[in-house]
């Protein structure tokens, strides 16, 4: 009877041993989602606080402009409003594109070291975004996969771990995503 109760108690403590286990793994893998969106969250600010100064790069050599400027930089406040989502990203991407195609009739911007710095340094913003959402991805991947196997799939519900979301294409993006940019000279 002793060796019964004895058991028992031993299988009970594996159990909770194993719950603590999975309890502990999933709150290390959630908290890899949270700094994955806060990574892109700081990515998505550096790219906003770049634009305004590549703006005024642009504006010093094409002031007749005017109207492209405007776009730019309501894309930029459409984007950093509370709420925005991919599809005001989005927005900001072609508005920045028009800069850029902006700025290639204008031979002497191009040469400018302020605008080539800039650019660069929003070439260097955008693959480190690039890269965040990369990483996102694959901790998102992680955790869902950790969340859904099994034994943790019995207890992830009911201490309430969700299902972390995947960073995707905003439908508005995806037709231009999926054609060849085209390039001439």
């Amino acid at each position: 009877m002793e060796w019964v109760l004895i058991g028992i108690l031993v299988l009970f403590a594996i159990v909770v041993l194993m719950v603590i286990v999975i309890y502990n793994r999933l709150v290390a893998l959630r908290q890899n989602c949270r700094q994955g969106s806060a990574d892109i969250a700081a990515q998505l600010r550096q790219r906003h606080d770049l634009i305004p100064n590549l703006v005024a790069t642009v504006k010093g050599y094409a002031a007749h402009e005017q109207a492209t400027f405007d776009a730019v930089i309501e894309a930029r406040n459409r984007a950093e409003a509370p709420g925005a989502g991919a599809g005001a990203e989005a927005a900001l991407s072609g508005a920045m594109g028009r800069l850029f195609a902006l700025a290639e009739a204008y031979p002497e911007l191009k040469a400018s070291a302020n605008f080539q710095q800039l650019q660069g340094e929003l070439a260097d913003t955008e693959d480190k975004l690039a890269a965040a959402r990369r990483a996102f991805n694959s901790v998102s991947a992680d955790y869902n996969s950790a969340r859904e196997s099994f034994p943790a799939v019995i207890f992830a519900g009911a201490f309430g771990f969700q299902p972390c979301e995947y960073h995707e294409i905003a439908a508005s993006e995806r037709g231009t995503v999926d054609v060849a940019p085209k390039v001439g000279f």
